[in-house]
């Protein structure tokens, strides 16, 4: 903290990096204001209000961390259930919609991707069965997880609530209702969503949660919406060092930048910023084989959408075409066309006349022309191509599938890998050499917790930065405690 800053003044990172105030930091500066070094990002000004506003709101959940030690697991499950009956009332949800309708329009006068901010029918069901699955799963807060016995004495392993979890998400509305499920085990959390989806944020938590939480008897601020559009005021949550775990969401760089500052306050992470799934074709992949798991890869653009193929050069002549054919139905299907990046040294196998052509391409900000086939450089695989209406991949060919997961551990942001193959050797060998959490062997859209594993997921985590400890890379409310350890005589 500082009441000024005097512009060419040098600031050292906490892991070295050097930085100098510029003119317009020391003139935007001012008393109150929070200024953080970080070796990502360079120089970050945390205003004052931001700071008390994200403090504000980790005080509150503190406060109804304490108090939930007195809430019993039926009163958790009767929120979870007066949640759901909130989200399945039409009244309720018109109103949801109606505000939803207006974030959407926003976004898009601003150019912004609306394909995740849309509060659909499938949404509105897919976050009421997340919140009554969390009705019938155990919560660990209590129980006795493992037993060793000893002459006189037992050691009894028990697990326990966690504590304050933060979220930091795009704008996908029903994150906030699939996030509530770390009150299962007696926690509580705070959320920070993007500007697009705020006002829905708020719809959601006046409408459906605030009255659930009240009605079922747990205290008012278990859930807490910090409300600011600022990417400060999330900064400066992530700083709070009363967090007992940091939930992160959204693009690569921002992602970065918020596990960066949660751990250097000591914080343990979850974060998943850079999606992609990639594709292996074997030369044994049939082509129907092939080109259902391409289909059904591709059905929306989410994180583990494919993004990056890699067919093997003895079975391009069969497989690329089967490729194209797959891309223009999957883009047929929604009226557009589709766009294609070849790895420079790939470009030969692709129909010459593909470079040439010029589509409609459906962006974020609107319609653009471009040419349909472009060629990338190889450094260029791992890029997560962020389409709307018009499905975009990267195509590479390869001397074989262990090509591919060299590139593949090299490139990608190691996440999503599919091996297509009938070959049980090739499968595993594949298993043992990809680096990835998630690995299979069809289509990549199985990465989701509610459809994995049955229940909602608070966050998928890759392996961009290291495998993680101790736990699975789909982050649901029941993974979220901690172990206490309990002598007994006997």
């Amino acid at each position: 903290m500082s009441d000024s800053l005097e512009a060419g003044t040098r600031i050292l990172s906490a892991t070295g990096e050097s930085f100098t105030i510029s003119e317009s930091l020391a003139a935007e500066f001012e008393p109150g204001d929070r200024l953080v070094a970080n070796a990502q990002a360079g120089l970050l000004r945390i205003p004052a209000h931001e700071q008390r506003v994200a403090a504000h709101s980790v005080a509150n959940c503190a406060a109804a961390f304490e108090a939930m030690d007195s809430v019993t697991d039926e009163q958790i499950v009767d929120f979870f259930q007066r949640f759901a009956q909130a989200l399945s009332d039409d009244s309720i949800w018109s109103q949801i919609q109606a505000v939803n309708d207006t974030d959407v329009q926003d976004a898009k006068a601003r150019g912004r991707s609306t394909t995740r901010l849309v509060v659909s029918d499938k949404m509105r069901q897919n976050m009421i069965e997340g919140l009554l699955g969390w009705c019938a799963t155990p919560s660990r807060r209590d129980n006795v997880l493992e037993t060793v016995e000893h002459d006189g004495f037992r050691i009894e392993l028990v697990g326990a609530a966690l504590g304050i979890v933060a979220f930091v998400f795009e704008g996908r509305p029903n994150v906030l209702a699939d996030a509530c499920g770390v009150l299962r085990g007696g926690n509580t959390a705070i959320f920070r969503i993007g500007r697009d989806a705020l006002a829905t944020a708020r719809a959601i938590m006046e409408l459906a949660v605030r009255p659930a939480l009240v009605d079922a008897g747990l205290p008012e601020h278990a859930l807490v919406l910090v409300d600011s559009p600022s990417h400060a005021a999330g900064w400066s949550l992530f700083l709070d060092q009363r967090l007992s775990l940091a939930v992160a969401r959204g693009s690569g760089a921002a992602v970065d930048l918020l596990g960066s500052l949660a751990q250097s306050a000591g914080t343990p992470v979850s974060l998943h910023g850079t999606g992609g799934a990639w594709v292996v074709a074997s030369t044994s992949a049939t082509g129907d084989d092939f080109s259902r798991a391409v289909q059904a890869s591709l059905d929306r653009k989410v994180c583990n959408t494919l993004n990056t193929c890699c067919i093997p050069r003895a079975a391009a002549n069969r497989l690329v075409p089967v490729l194209l054919e797959t891309l223009q139905s999957a883009a047929y299907t929604r009226g557009q066309s589709f766009k294609l990046h070849v790895a420079e040294q790939s470009t030969d196998a692709v129909p010459a006349e593909l470079f040439e052509r010029e589509v409609s391409i459906v962006r974020a900000d609107g319609p653009c022309t471009e040419r349909q086939a472009e060629p990338i450089a190889e450094s260029a695989l791992g890029e997560e191509w962020e389409w709307e209406d018009s499905p975009e991949i990267t195509l590479t060919i390869v001397d074989s599938v262990d090509d591919a997961v060299d590139l593949f551990n090299t490139y990608s942001p190691r996440l999503v890998a599919s091996l297509i193959s009938r070959d049980e050797d090739e499968q595993k060998r594949f298993w043992d050499r990809v680096r990835a959490p998630f690995v299979g062997d069809a289509h990549t859209r199985w990465v989701d917790g509610q459809y994995a594993l049955a229940k909602p997921e608070l966050g998928l985590s890759n392996w961009a930065n290291g495998r993680l400890f101790g736990r699975g890379a789909i982050l649901t409310g029941d993974s979220v405690y901690t172990v206490r350890t309990r002598y007994v005589s006997t």
